[in-house]
């Protein structure tokens, strides 16, 4: 199991109400921050999520841990007839909500507040399933896979992405410095909350990455996993189907 890093390591809260709390906490300048820490780089990817989708054609996706939306949004462009965002923090979805209607995509996009570990649907509901930045946040990871694939219709796709760790010199030392370092001294600028980006640091550090994730969603059940690497390792996209 992977080890389960908190966002406030003296509450008596479990992971999930403080994931919640967190994001509540950050939302208001959650969008513009992640620009300013990625450099912008995490739009081309979301961009390189929709393109893997957009060749499956699928008529509905559920895009989980959708927080304010860019993911949901984005997909958009697939064609699908619905696209569902969930997410367990109000106040990243009232933004999301927002950002939906000046896109005058209310009749595509719903937001829906929901928990990715009990998912509020039937078995086989989707064409397609996504989740940017959101399985570390997961308080049971096999958990909360095994929920995906069991909305997931059959041979659905299922696509992750998510932080990880390069493994080849300098990249590496370039990012224990900037995600340890670096990140969390622009986080405590520009937030709220001095632990939220000391947390998505160290979640990003202790996720199981690559191979170890792609162990873990063929135990689900999932076939056909693989994973690409994004700008020098630092991010990783996971594709998958069910059987």
């Amino acid at each position: 199991m992977p080890q389960n890093v908190t966002p406030y390591k003296n509450s008596g809260d479990g992971k999930k109400e403080q994931v919640t709390k967190m994001f509540d906490t950050i939302s208001d300048n959650y969008d513009s921050l992640n620009r300013v820490i990625s450099f912008g780089i995490d739009v081309k990817w979301r961009k390189k999520v929709v393109s893997i989708v957009k060749k499956h054609q699928p008529n509905s996706i559920l895009d989980i841990a959708t927080g304010t939306g860019d993911l949901a949004i984005n997909l958009s462009d697939t064609g699908a007839e619905k696209i569902v965002g969930l997410d367990i923090s109000p106040g990243m979805l009232d933004i999301g909500k927002q950002k939906v209607a000046k896109k005058n995509l209310n009749n595509t996009i719903e937001m829906v507040l929901g928990d990715s570990e009990q998912l509020p649907f039937e078995d086989a509901s989707f064409d397609a399933i996504t989740v940017a930045f959101g399985v570390r946040n997961f308080e049971n990871l096999e958990k909360g896979l095994s929920e995906i694939y069991r909305v997931l219709k059959p041979k659905g796709v299922f696509v992750i992405l998510e932080t990880s760790v390069p493994t080849k010199t300098p990249f590496k030392q370039f990012y224990n410095v900037y995600t340890k370092k670096i990140m969390p001294t622009i986080g405590k600028m520009f937030s709220k909350d001095n632990s939220a980006y000391a947390y998505l640091s160290e979640s990003a550090a202790a996720f199981p990455f690559g191979e170890r994730l792609n162990n873990i969603l063929r135990k689900i059940g999932f076939i056909d996993v693989e994973d690409k690497p994004q700008t020098f390792g630092v991010a990783s996209i996971y594709i998958s189907q069910k059987a």
